[in-house]
């Protein structure tokens, strides 16, 4: 598949969902709280692995300095702007327009370098730039078309660089806690968030990672701690998980 065939994977629902919350993007207390508190697991993730593949101290204040970063699907900038504090020259699209004009304000606010676009990934791919790591995090089980989806990122990425996208596992613990527990139970996000149909597993990730010529690695879990409220790493990956790609 080429760059010209790649299907638009903007799934418009999807889009106006979150254009109707963009508001509470930075409301740690809002419908993005679980985001919130998912993006210290998010940002240990994506810093370890391009310190790792580009020779870098993950330790280091500055780990990602000088490194293209495109954050796709970036919302209100929760995950762009711990990765520009790190040093990333950091790029964030979203297609809900709502969505960036907060990511703006509040990247100006904070004072951070941050390039933020009302974009969908497909209406990069006729520029000339290209970047160290493309990221999707919590990103691919919203679009229509997970396969032009993946080709599109493996195509935005530099040669020697980087694909990392976080998603949810399709399995009944997913079911279980993602869609029952979270949404309908616990109401940590509103019903309706997700389509457990959409969610992909490990094993399809990959699949499409490799047709899209790119060599995945082994899938990495996040889950949370209830007596700690918090989340982190872990190799248990049947609910949320993250799967990283380099590009030959």
């Amino acid at each position: 598949m080429n760059e010209a065939d790649v299907a638009d994977s903007v799934d418009g629902e999807e889009v106006a969902r979150f254009a109707a919350t963009a508001a509470e993007w930075w409301n740690p207390r809002g419908p993005y709280a679980p985001l919130h508190k998912l993006t210290p697991a998010r940002v240990a993730y994506v810093r370890d692995h391009l310190a790792q593949q580009f020779g870098r101290s993950a330790t280091a204040l500055d780990s990602l300095a000088g490194l293209s970063v495109l954050d796709v699907g970036c919302g209100g900038g929760i995950l762009s702007e711990p990765l520009a504090r790190l040093g990333a020259d950091v790029t964030g699209i979203e297609p809900a327009e709502e969505s960036v004009a907060i990511a703006r304000a509040h990247a100006s606010a904070s004072g951070l370098d941050i390039r933020y676009q009302a974009l969908a990934a497909e209406d990069l791919l006729g520029e000339d730039e290209r970047f160290d790591a493309v990221i999707a995090s919590e990103v691919i089980e919203h679009v229509h078309d997970v396969a032009g989806f993946v080709h599109t990122l493996a195509a935005l990425a530099k040669p020697g660089g980087m694909v990392l996208i976080s998603t949810l596992n399709r399995t009944a613990r997913s079911y279980a806690l993602a869609i029952l527990g979270a949404e309908y139970v616990l109401r940590w996000v509103p019903a309706g968030t997700h389509n457990w149909r959409k969610f992909v597993t490990p094993a399809e990730l990959s699949g499409h990672l490799r047709a899209a010529g790119l060599h995945p690695g082994e899938p990495r879990g996040m889950v949370y701690n209830p007596l700690r409220d918090a989340w982190s790493l872990s190799e248990d990956a049947s609910v949320n998980y993250w799967m990283s790609a380099t590009k030959s």
